[in-house]
């Protein structure tokens, strides 16, 4: 016996091939074209946007990289103005240096300090005297003079045989006893040239001077060197 199966309705079977209502297509070619045109867009605006910025970059460089401030420095020397051989820089040295001063050469041939105009040399001794000798000033500086000798860069400071003792460096071998026990003028602690040609060589009694004497001394018939020398050897100014 034959099995009988029941047909279905054939509208039925139409209908389930129907899209189903209120759902459209995946993607029409007119929203196909809307898709690509605005992923486009946005990668030309983007590439803009890179191009834009490498030229900015080009133009004002990179950004400048901010030093680390340190107060510790060592000043600054102008190698011509310590040509000369008998310069002695052993005054030089790690100190910190808030003025920003510059040594220079005076006239006298002595360690000077160089005014902000870049011109006026003034001696050593000449800073933090309490007179502005420098036409801004620059010489008599709170940061410079607050606590003397660590404040004072090095170039200006001389030191005694008694490490408690200093001077200023333009004062040292200029013939005067300075430190008080002849530090600044005689070895082992200072070594410095001969007499020179308006000083008279001897033992001095006097206690302003160490080894020399200046010339406009001899032959005033008052002794100044113990060996009497002054008076019969020296043959005056």
């Amino acid at each position: 016996m034959n099995k009988i199966f029941p047909q279905g309705d054939g509208n039925a079977a139409a209908a389930g091939s129907q899209a189903l209502p209120g759902r459209e297509a995946d993607c029409s070619p007119f929203c196909c074209s809307c898709r690509g045109a605005c992923l486009s867009a946005f990668l030309m605006l983007l590439l803009a946007t890179l191009a834009a910025l490498i030229a900015l970059v080009a133009i004002l460089g990179p950004p400048p990289h901010t030093p680390v401030w340190s107060p510790w420095v060592v000043p600054s020397i102008c190698m011509s103005a310590f040509a000369t051989e008998d310069r002695d820089l052993s005054n030089i040295s790690l100190r910190p240096d808030f003025s920003g001063a510059q040594p220079c050469v005076t006239q006298m041939n002595r360690t000077g300090f160089l005014c902000h105009d870049r011109r006026s040399c003034i001696p050593a001794s000449r800073v933090c005297d309490g007179v502005r000798t420098c036409a801004h000033g620059e010489d008599e500086e709170e940061a410079l003079c607050r606590d003397m000798p660590q404040s004072l860069p090095g170039f200006l400071v001389a030191h005694c045989g008694d490490p408690a003792s200093w001077i200023y460096s333009n004062q040292k071998c200029d013939g005067i006893n300075n430190c008080g026990d002849c530090s600044d003028e005689l070895s082992p602690v200072t070594t410095c040239p001969p007499c020179g040609p308006g000083w008279w060589r001897c033992p001095s009694t006097v206690f302003k001077y160490c080894s020399c004497i200046p010339r406009s001394l001899c032959r005033d018939h008052v002794q100044h060197c113990s060996d009497w020398s002054d008076e019969y050897s020296c043959p005056g100014p």
